[in-house]
């Protein structure tokens, strides 16, 4: 069954800070460059005049001219880096807005854009003092919606994801604070349902979702995240009714089309399988389908294309816990027992928390006639699972096999009493281990 891989596509839809391309932003000189005639004596004005009709050249031009002569005036340090900006030159960029900081420190505007800028380039480390700076200080004619926008972007940074723990109260607190200067947007209401998901409030967090599809039905993020809810509450059927109508609308949407594959692998649909394999054909680099696709193979019964995946990707991260234990799920299928023991054994020292771990070790361990270690196994499976027929088995066997007649013999009628004629063979071999384990001298 597929796990939560999809997650890594449905959360990243809450990114507010990248909505606007820089280039949508008000300029703070626009509306009184507007209003100057283009026959200025002054450069700087010239260039914003320029700037107002999207003449990135023309107001390059003059601003480079303008700053041989004067490097370290903080208005056309922020004009040149907005138009840098604008051109998607963004190392440049991000360089003149630091000029214009190290200029003028208490500039707002440069805050702000070189925050949001990080941002958009995958720097939140980086970007977040800037916001927070952004934040404290007088935007003056960028006027209070511009600072709203940096809480936003700041409560987009503070979100938890797969690639950030983050901090979901912090988050809150950035949106409740954009929320103090600006009317709540449907991007608001979303991300706020982001958090609330995040946070497990599954009730919260589906009326917010169901707000913004009542304001956007197309909203990918919104239809993402509701079916995300559905899918924890195991509602397949409706899930999968509201992703076809999604993907009707944005065919090719990736966080939708992986989660319409968890919902058909859960309801063991064959459609599953040819639809994260189209899916991995079109973002073969992308570790989370990857992820995905080999789970679904393994279920499909195709050990073998499943545990290229699972090799390929511990590759890149051979720390990771759950690649190794789905690769040696895919050694037992294919009977290679020593090697999956060796993988076991690395996954639970590595998470010890992971009772799928200590239920592989205590399976391989049993094959390669470990029974201590099958014992140890399972005594650490216990404390985050409950006993099933095939774990009692192992107790027994491992007992049986260390000549523990009493432990062995109450485990096999354990496992008698839970197994339900669904495991004929091991039946079978329980009734004839009990007869000779309790037979008396």
């Amino acid at each position: 069954m597929l796990r939560n891989a999809f997650l890594v596509l449905v959360f990243a839809t809450a990114v507010v800070f990248a909505q606007n391309p820089p280039q949508q932003m008000q300029h703070p000189q626009n509306a009184k460059s507007a209003a100057t005639s283009e026959a200025s004596a002054d450069p700087v004005m010239d260039a914003e005049a320029a700037i107002v009709k999207s003449d990135w050249k023309a107001a390059q031009g003059k601003l480079d001219l303008w700053l041989t002569a004067h490097p370290s005036d903080p208005r056309a340090l922020f004009d040149a880096a907005y138009v840098a900006d604008a051109q998607n030159r963004l190392d440049d960029a991000a360089a003149l807005y630091r000029r214009a900081i190290n200029a003028n420190p208490q500039s707002f505007e440069s805050h702000l854009s070189l925050g949001l800028l990080l941002a958009r380039q995958g720097k939140p480390d980086q970007a977040r003092p800037e916001l927070i700076a952004a934040t404290q200080l007088d935007p003056g004619d960028a006027g209070p919606a511009m600072k709203a926008r940096a809480w936003r972007a700041l409560a987009a940074i503070d979100q938890p994801s797969l690639w950030n723990p983050g901090d979901t109260t912090l988050a809150s607190n950035d949106l409740l604070e954009a929320l103090k200067l600006t009317p709540e947007t449907p991007s608001d209401t979303l991300l706020a349902a982001n958090l609330a998901d995040h946070a497990g409030e599954f009730d919260a967090a589906e009326k917010a979702y169901r707000r913004v599809l009542a304001q956007d039905p197309k909203s990918a993020g919104a239809n993402a995240g509701l079916a995300h809810i559905l899918i924890v509450r195991k509602q397949y059927p409706e899930a999968e009714t509201l992703l076809r109508a999604a993907l009707d609308q944005a065919p090719d949407d990736p966080a939708l089309t992986a989660q319409l594959a968890t919902v058909l692998a859960a309801q063991d649909k064959a459609e599953a399988l040819p639809l994260i394999e189209k899916l991995h054909d079109a973002h073969p680099a992308d570790a989370a389908i990857t992820r995905m696709l080999a789970e679904v193979l393994a279920d499909a019964g195709d050990a073998v294309g499943s545990d290229h995946l699972y090799i390929g990707l511990l590759a890149k991260s051979p720390a990771d816990p759950a690649l190794l234990i789905g690769h040696g799920q895919n050694l037992i299928r294919q009977l290679r027992y020593a090697e999956a023991f060796s993988v076991f054994d690395k996954a639970t020292q590595l998470e010890p928390t992971n009772a799928d771990g200590w239920s592989g070790l205590a399976f391989a361990a049993s094959r390669t006639n470990q029974p201590a270690i099958t014992l140890h196994a399972l005594t650490m499976r216990s404390k985050f699972l409950p006993e099933v027929p095939s774990t009692y088995f192992l107790w027994a066997t491992a007992y049986d096999t260390l000549h523990q007649k009493a432990a062995a013999a109450s485990y096999y009628h354990r496992f008698l009493d839970s197994s339900a004629g669904k495991f004929p063979d091991q039946e079978w071999q329980a009734r004839q281990r009990i007869i000779l384990l309790e037979k008396k001298p």
